[in-house]
């Protein structure tokens, strides 16, 4: 009779929190953090009142979530959803972005997004392009 002994992420294709990915997590953790609260707080709150902008938050707060989730899981599937989830990311933030300075007027109240994320310090355009250039790199390394 044998027994597995789990993988641990270095068994799956490697670390993904070492180095400038660590910062990485603390920013998407915070991240999430912030956006799952304000879009909570918003969507129970006041929801009739731009319901397309705090949708968009609360679809920013998931992905932040799993880009998280999958950072600190690590291997090369992790890196992989990750890197997905980066593109769809910065598709979203470059989208919205776009979108509220085209027509503000689709947007009483501000996203996570708005305005390519100046509201966050330009943190939600700068954080997928980091994101996407450490999972590249750690690809390159594996």
């Amino acid at each position: 009779m044998t027994t597995e002994v789990p993988q641990t992420s270095e068994g799956r294709g490697g670390r993904l929190v070492t180095g400038p990915g660590l910062l990485l997590v603390w920013l998407y953790g915070v991240m999430s953090v912030g956006a799952v609260s304000r879009s909570a707080y918003q969507i129970a709150t006041e929801f009739a009142h731009a319901p397309l902008a705090y949708s968009l938050s609360a679809v920013a707060a998931v992905v932040y979530a799993f880009i998280t989730y999958t950072l600190v899981r690590g291997g090369e599937s992790a890196r992989r959803a990750a890197l997905v989830c980066c593109a769809a990311e910065l598709v979203g933030v470059l989208t919205v972005g776009t979108w509220t300075l085209a027509d503000p007027s689709a947007f009483p109240d501000t996203t996570v997004w708005s305005d390519y994320g100046m509201g966050y310090l330009f943190i939600p355009v700068l954080l997928p392009v980091t994101g996407i250039a450490w999972l590249r790199k750690r690809a390159a390394a594996v």
